[in-house]
C-alpha cells in the first residue's frame, strides 16, 4: 500500500462497492505492546458498541501514540474483513490511519464524540 501523497485516485468503483466496506467508531478500552510483532505495534481492544462488541486489532502506531494516550480515544476501523494472524495474535479489524510526512501512521477518527458502532457513511 502507498503512502504517496502524490499519487492519483484509484479507480472509479460503484457506491454498493463502498457500501460492502462497513467502517465503524470504535473506543480503545485496552492497549498493550506487541514486541513480537515483525515491526513494532500495539495491540488494541476496541468497544463497537453492542451491536459488533469488543474487537482486537494490531496497529503499528508506536511512533506517534502512546498506551495511556490511546486509552479511551475513538478510532475508525473496517470491521468486516476476516480475522488475520499476525503472530500468535488474531486481528479482528483494520484500524484506519493515514500516513504522515514522515510516514508514520495517524489515526482516522471523528472531530467530534459519536456513539461506538456508528458507521461511515
Amino acid at each position: 500500500m502507498s503512502h504517496d501523497a502524490d499519487a492519483p485516485a484509484s479507480d472509479s468503483i460503484s457506491f454498493d462497492d463502498f457500501l460492502k466496506v462497513d467502517i465503524r467508531i470504535g473506543t480503545i478500552v485496552e492497549v498493550e505492546p506487541f514486541p513480537e510483532a515483525r515491526k513494532p505495534a500495539f495491540k488494541l481492544k476496541i468497544d463497537f458498541g453492542p451491536a459488533i462488541g469488543i474487537r482486537k486489532s494490531s496497529a503499528q502506531i508506536v511512533d506517534r501514540y502512546t498506551q495511556h494516550e490511546l486509552k479511551g480515544r475513538q478510532v475508525a476501523a473496517v470491521v468486516n474483513f476476516p480475522p488475520r494472524q499476525i503472530g500468535k495474535f488474531m486481528s479482528e479489524v483494520l484500524t484506519l490511519g493515514f500516513a504522515d510526512e514522515a510516514g508514520a501512521v495517524i489515526l482516522f477518527a471523528p472531530d467530534r464524540t459519536v456513539p461506538n458502532g456508528s458507521r461511515l457513511f
